[in-house]
């Protein structure tokens, strides 16, 4: 019997909600990646393999907030972004993280913003 690792445990997770999501041009994915220091975040369109936009914790604007106030403010540019990049709707991967926490505040701050997750 093998034990997994915490890491290894949210690796499964992430890859099991993968294989039953996609992101699309009119309907990206929102892929999230969260570290104990804060949370990034992108659009992704996994037919053509483009990035259309993203947002990072480090950002000048966003580094001196607090971690809830960032995840909040980040859900809050990245759906500026993807509006300026013409995108409404998108498909949200939480990445094999509990949505609980900064996810689910990042996830409904894009909702606050306008874009449909």
């Amino acid at each position: 019997m093998t034990v997994l690792t915490k890491e290894a445990r949210r690796l499964k997770r992430r890859r099991r909600v993968r294989a039953k999501i996609s992101g699309t041009a009119t309907r990206p994915r929102v892929s999230v990646f969260r570290s104990n220091r804060g949370l990034c975040a992108q659009l992704v369109d996994d037919v053509s393999g483009n990035t259309l936009a993203a947002v990072n914790w480090f950002e000048p604007e966003l580094r001196s907030l607090g971690k809830g106030e960032r995840a909040k403010r980040s859900g809050e540019v990245l759906a500026e972004r993807a509006k300026a990049a013409g995108v409404s709707a998108a498909v949200f991967d939480r990445g094999g993280y509990q949505y609980h926490g900064h996810v689910r505040t990042f996830a409904e701050a894009m909702r606050e913003a306008g874009i449909t997750v």
